[in-house]
């Protein structure tokens, strides 16, 4: 049916086949065409909601976190937005449960430390002060509201608190350390030779027969591929932004220049009174009134009377410092008394349910209209991304479209001006570039464009940019003929017998070191270069990666010496003798060292335990999955 539709879209029957969808749609949304409402929640945790829109932001977060730590050589299947997803819930719901249990032990982290964190973050501060656009300029581009980022700011403080809490309890006890730095500071004195392979490849003639046999036993190493050839339309925001002319950035500057006015933001001190259990609030309004007094006489003395008369232990020591607020960080009444303080004036008496404070404006920031050429690179890049947005999206909707029907992409591109790439070669494990992005590879080997020879959709792969893809050639996975690879085989099978025969002159030199020899006269005897490294440890630089993994899984000789050899990746073999080992003794490490270990085997401790108390919750928790 859908094959019939979009073969007759310009016909009667396409007409009336939109106007059935179009008038339930009108009328009811499009959750009247599947009898049902859209699933807005993805989980429950002991009743609280996880959202598909959490689960998404959680999911692109992920994938920008993989991006910026793997680069663009990237696998694309760790791209994948399903295994992402399950990742991706099975973290918030960890998060919802450790936030109910640190909400459980009442932990909580005040407004004023949020406020406090934010505004000395680097990130947001230009010339060493903080900078309100670009605060709200940076949260929106990684996708935050200022509300959305202090949330998630006081999650992770209040997690990174619980954890701390959880191992902070465990101890590491003498014993436990001496036995710690036994093993982890022992040291083995080794010698070493490499074989290498190199030695084996020469002097190896194959047979016919060994070739053809080789290649039937192993033709799926030699098979090709699946890929496709794939013409494309690429569509960026940028490639749409205009030119700007100096009026145009100036109209729209003095439309918003009201707008753009900096919030103001106001540094407070205060000195609070609490009223004690055998006060009388006479003898109360006396204390204040007494401090008012001395601050009337002299409000430089601001700090001095904090430290002297504050009952805020936490600001009284910096002198009744309780940072900065915009309005919206102390409760209503200190607020409203803060915003009709001139700077340097101290208020009258303010109470709260923390008490009654004595406000102090130290410092006033912002509050002023920028001129134009402070913000002229803000408006301009603004303006451009507006018009940019709004000229792609009309060009999207046209191809949409065009595409839809079109035989091939050209015809579309050159009606909007558009041009068509190609890309050659790309496999289901994608490619460079645009083809490591998964939802273009799965686009591309979709039964539509595979089999129905269609155009794909035009794909939104993020926020500006659009790809609509066409197969022109398709190559499935093949096994190539014997003539087409021989040399390869031939190499192949010289490789496999080289490994072998520097395994077994290995294991030969081996037997000759258990009979006595020294790996000094086997290494002159063979024309090897052999090593010695003495007291090397677990975390060893000098010697071979195989050779030190292997020497510490060894068991320690009684006497003499012990003997193995390892083959490296590349085929050579390493054929080492541990002669020495010396165990890790406490009382000759540094007290540097032994805090390191203690901190080492506080933070294992520390991890087990808190695994061990999320797995608490987890088993007692009531989580419903979508």
């Amino acid at each position: 049916m859908l094959q019939s539709i979009r073969k007759n879209i310009q016909g009667t029957m396409a007409k009336v086949i939109v106007g059935i969808i179009v008038v339930p749609f009108a009328f009811f949304g499009i959750e009247s065409l599947f009898g049902g409402s859209v699933i807005q929640n993805v989980a429950e945790v002991n009743g609280q909601p996880i959202t598909a829109a959490e689960l998404q932001q959680q999911i692109n977060l992920q994938r920008r976190q993989l991006l910026m730590s793997m680069g663009e050589d990237i696998d694309p299947s760790l791209l994948d937005e399903q295994k992402l997803a399950g990742i991706a819930l099975e973290f918030l719901v960890q998060k919802l449960l450790l936030l109910e249990a640190a909400s459980g032990y009442d932990m909580a982290i005040s407004d004023q430390r949020i406020n406090d964190l934010v505004t000395s973050m680097p990130s947001f501060q230009t010339e060493g002060q903080f900078d309100p656009q670009r605060y709200r300029l940076l949260l929106s581009d990684q996708g935050y509201t200022p509300a959305g980022f202090r949330k998630a700011l006081r999650e992770d403080i209040l997690l990174s608190q619980l954890r701390s809490g959880i191992g902070g309890a465990e101890f590491v006890t003498a014993s436990e350390l001496a036995l710690l730095s036994a093993i982890q500071e022992e040291q083995r004195d080794l010698r070493y030779l490499r074989i290498p392979i190199d030695r084996f490849k020469n002097g190896h003639a194959l047979a016919e027969s060994e070739v053809d046999a080789w290649y039937e036993a192993n033709q799926l190493l030699y098979q090709t591929e699946e890929n496709v050839s794939l013409d494309y339309i690429e569509l960026r925001q940028e490639d749409f932004e205009p030119e700007l002319t100096e009026a145009e950035v100036r109209e729209l500057y003095e439309l918003e220049k009201d707008s753009l006015q900096v919030a103001e933001i106001r540094a407070v001190s205060h000195i609070l009174f609490e009223q004690g259990e055998a006060e009388s609030e006479q003898d109360l309004r006396a204390r204040i009134a007494s401090v008012s007094a001395k601050l009337e006489a002299d409000a430089a003395n601001f700090p001095a009377l904090a430290r002297q008369y504050s009952e805020d232990p936490g600001s009284a020591s910096l002198g009744g410092e309780l940072g900065l607020t915009s309005g919206d960080t102390f409760p209503p009444e200190v607020e409203a008394a803060v915003a009709r303080l001139a700077l340097k004036e101290v208020s009258e008496p303010v109470e709260s349910e923390a008490g009654w404070h004595l406000l102090l404006v130290t410092e006033i920031r912002g509050g002023a209209t920028p001129a134009f050429d402070e913000v002229r690179m803000e408006l301009e890049q603004r303006l451009r991304g507006e018009r940019a947005q709004r000229e792609l999206l009309r060009v999207v909707e046209s191809l949409r479209d065009l595409v839809f029907n079109a035989e091939d992409l050209h015809g579309p591109a050159s009606e909007l001006s558009l041009s068509v790439s190609r890309q050659e070669g790309v496999t289901r494990s994608g490619g460079e570039g645009l083809f490591t992005n998964p939802q273009v590879i799965n686009a591309a080997f979709s039964p539509d464009l595979l089999e129905n020879a269609y155009n794909s959709d035009v794909l939104e792969l993020n926020d500006g940019h659009f790809v609509v893809l066409r197969i022109v050639a398709h190559r499935p996975s093949e096994t190539p003929p014997l003539a087409q690879v021989r040399d390869r085989v031939a190499n192949e099978i010289i490789e496999d017998k080289a490994r072998n025969e520097a395994v077994v002159h290995a294991e030969d030199l081996l037997k000759q070191l258990l009979a006595g020899a020294s790996i000094e006269a086997l290494a002159l005897a063979e024309g090897y270069q052999w090593q010695v490294e003495l007291g090397a440890t677990r975390d060893n630089q000098q010697l071979p990666r195989g050779i030190l993994e292997s020497a510490f899984k060894l068991q320690t000789p009684a006497e003499g010496s012990v003997y193995d050899y390892v083959q490296t990746v590349e085929g050579d073999v390493e054929l080492f003798e541990i002669f020495r080992v010396k165990p890790g003794n406490i009382e000759s490490i540094s007290n540097q060292k032994k805090i390191q270990l203690r901190q080492k085997m506080a933070e294992e401790w520390s991890r087990t335990l808190t695994a061990i108390h999320y797995q608490n919750l987890a088993d007692s928790a009531r989580v419903v999955r979508s």
